[in-house]
């Protein structure tokens, strides 16, 4: 089983690793991630051994909470979020406040100029209010952190102030007039402000996935026996007609049963032209519709809504850990004992070249402060929330980080011709009738085609349309990636492409192959052991496959197109579409091994939206789904494509290489943050108070980084 849990309490990447390294040694848990940015836990467990009473138990014994998330619930994260952040704007300001005269006298002092609340005991009233107050939480977090055997940022600040704080007294008790009040309230002043600045960023992270929420309406219209009524969108079942107004967003996947209106589907599909909608058509949860009032059977669930599916799969992706963390964790996870055990150093190395005790205090002080294993924990995850919230706002759902993490590996793009290049949409062009009567050729055909939902079945039922044949009652045979078959009274007949038929050692005749004309597919009608009839087809390539061809040869990626179809015409769509490399009549299976042929060279992607590339998705480095195929085809890709359009592929690989960019400037500040901080910190060149500003500024400036993503 798997399921979601919102986590408290957690203030840096040290309680992200300890309740995974717990978690994870538990008896039937299988796997475990806790992100720090969205304060959520994705768990998968054997549900025989555990439930979530347990689960929740587990976490708060070692000084966390936990709550199982029985439903997507946006408000209930809204106002969490909302109320965190006040109650840490509430104590930033009470202690700015209380900081900010005891950090004002030493300007005073500069001018020659003494103030009342310069005294020792007025001092001393301030700092202690904000330390043991305001810090407070700072204190429990410490705590919590230390039974749990997890030492986290809150030991850090906790140890810093104390040891100024406390200096301070010890300073005022033998009579010295050099206090550090000042310095332990400071710090605390900006780590509440960093951790606010911070709270406030990260909130903006998960836009993206907000907004995709928001576009389902909590409420509906139900027209029941001629009369309307609202109802909650939770309640809605299978059947139901659903009333939509002009400017309202659709509220359910379903069919058109009256009415007629233009749809902008641009919110789940990134494309930007408004689409004709009448009755029996199709219409999707969350798209908008603009001008006329129509009414939609529901048809689908509203748990497995198109919308719902795209949102579940970016929840699922922005809770999921990259490759690159794991380095993170690993520092992270021994990072506070390691600034502890550089602190004292600090201190006994100050000590020993001749330092007083004061300087060396201070310079552990600093090295305590400085040291943030929070922008490690929020490296990573805030970009993949930036990244894939901005993806699937253009229509682009990535499965998982480690897929957002390959996508920019690719070095070669292999493609399906029928429905990724072409538009899937073949036109019959030719028919040539090579043995016995034509019309109950034609007959035979279309009765064998007439239930089939494959394209070229589809193209040869249309070009009967207008005058369809008689229909032929039978058997259906199924030939696996070959074609389709069909039993009359004692005689087999079958529908297969030229490959096929040469396989089955059937020669067309030379003067059938001079009226055969080499553009077109052929498709051939066999009677037992014998050629009746050839069909023609034409699948024009889409409007947008040449430029996106060249997008991807701009971005230095090989392309191959992997097909089915003959030698001619798939050279001939190779050209038009400027593709480098093409494989004509390639069956089903032998689509993996191409696939397989291209990776022992090759990093490869293979993009693809019919039931016969689902095998291939699935072996290539990154599968890329076209959102207008199977749900098979998208099931197995690591990326769906949800418009369809090959333009979609470049710009995932570019999400995808700014995305892992901006992860590596965040790990390489992050990283290049602490290991030339501390050293400063250690060398006494840094008053506390600036490596307290330089230690809550470092995971603002890491999720403010990662936010430029939006804009890019």
């Amino acid at each position: 089983m798997e399921n979601y849990f919102r986590i408290t309490g957690m203030h840096c990447a040290s309680c992200q690793t300890r309740i995974e390294k717990v978690l994870s040694k538990t008896d039937g848990v299988y796997e475990v991630n806790v992100n720090l940015a969205t304060g959520k836990m994705r768990i998968k467990y054997d549900e025989n051994k555990l439930d979530s009473k347990k689960i929740e138990d587990k976490v708060k014994s070692i000084g966390f909470g936990a709550e199982l998330e029985r439903e997507r619930n946006i408000e209930k994260d809204k106002k969490l979020k909302e109320k965190e952040y006040a109650s840490i704007k509430r104590k930033f300001i009470l202690s700015a406040i209380l900081t900010l005269p005891l950090f004002s006298i030493m300007f005073f002092h500069m001018a020659g100029i003494r103030v009342f609340w310069d005294k020792p005991e007025i001092q001393f009233a301030l700092a202690t209010i904000v330390q043991f107050y305001v810090g407070y939480i700072f204190y429990v977090g410490a705590y919590k952190s230390i039974k749990s055997k997890a030492m986290n940022m809150d030991v850090l600040v906790v140890m810093g102030t104390s040891a100024a704080y406390f200096y301070s007294i010890y300073n005022w008790y033998v009579g010295h007039d050099h206090f550090y009040f000042e310095s332990s309230a400071m710090i605390i002043t900006l780590v509440l402000l960093g951790k606010m600045l911070e709270l406030r960023a990260k909130s903006k992270t998960g836009e993206a996935l907000m907004k995709l929420m928001d576009l389902a309406p909590k409420e509906v219209t139900v027209i029941v026996d001629g009369n309307t009524f609202k109802k909650s969108a939770k309640d809605v079942k299978l059947g139901d007609v659903l009333l939509i107004r002009p400017g309202e967003n659709i509220s359910g996947d379903g069919d058109i049963v009256q009415g007629k209106t233009t749809v902008d589907e641009s919110m789940l599909t990134g494309e930007s032209i408004p689409v004709d909608k009448n009755v029996g058509d199709k219409v999707y949860q969350g798209t908008l519709n603009l001008n006329g009032s129509i009414e939609v059977k529901v048809t689908t669930d509203m748990t497995e809504t198109g919308l719902s599916k795209i949102i579940r799969m970016v929840e699922e992706a922005q809770n999921q850990k990259a490759p690159v963390q794991r380095l993170a964790d690993k520092v992270a996870s021994i990072f506070v004992p390691t600034v502890i055990g550089i602190a004292i150093l600090t201190f006994l190395l100050h000590r020993v070249f001749g330092s007083d005790v004061e300087k060396s205090l201070i310079s552990a002080v600093s090295v305590l402060v400085i040291a943030c294993p929070c922008s490690l924990g929020l490296a990573t995850p805030t970009a993949i929330m930036v990244g894939t919230g901005k993806a699937a706002n253009e229509g682009i759902l990535i499965r998982d980080a480690k897929a957002l993490e390959n996508a920019e590996k690719l070095t070669a793009v292999a493609l399906d011709k029928t429905g990724t290049i072409t538009k899937g949409k073949p036109d019959v062009v030719d028919m040539i009738n090579i043995k016995g009567d034509k019309g109950i050729n034609r007959s035979i055909l279309y009765s064998m085609e007439v239930n089939s939902e494959h394209p070229i079945a589809m193209a040869i039922v249309d070009y009967f349309h207008d005058n369809p044949p008689k229909k032929i009652n039978g058997s259906f045979i199924n030939i696996e990636g070959r074609g389709v078959g069909f039993q009359i009274l004692d005689k087999n007949y079958y529908a297969l492409s030229i490959k096929s038929i040469k396989e089955l050692g059937i020669q067309i005749e030379e003067d059938i192959r001079k009226q055969m004309r080499p553009e077109v597919t052929y498709v051939g009608l066999v009677e037992e052991n014998e050629l009746n009839m050839l069909v023609g087809l034409v699948d024009e390539i889409k409007e947008d496959s040449k430029e996106s061809i060249r997008f991807l040869h701009d971005m230095g990626l090989k392309t191959v197109m992997i097909t089915g179809d003959n030698e001619k015409v798939a050279q001939k769509i190779a050209g038009l579409a400027g593709i480098d490399k093409y494989y004509a009549e390639v069956l089903p299976e032998e689509k993996v091994l191409k696939v397989k042929e291209l990776m022992e060279t090759e990093v490869v992607g293979m993009v693809g939206d019919g039931i016969n590339d689902a095998p291939a998705l699935a072996t290539a480095d990154i599968g890329f789904a076209m959102g207008t195929g199977t749900d098979i085809a998208i099931d197995s890709g690591d990326i769906t494509l949800v418009g369809g359009s090959l333009k979609s592929v470049a710009r995932a690989i570019d999400v995808s290489k700014k995305t892992m960019k901006t992860i590596k400037q965040n790990l390489f500040w992050a990283f290049f943050y602490n290991v030339v901080g501390i050293p400063i910190a250690a060398l006494g060149i840094l008053n506390p108070m600036i490596a307290g500003a330089a230690m809550a500024f470092s995971s603002v400036s890491v999720v403010t980084n990662s936010l430029r993503l939006k804009n890019k």
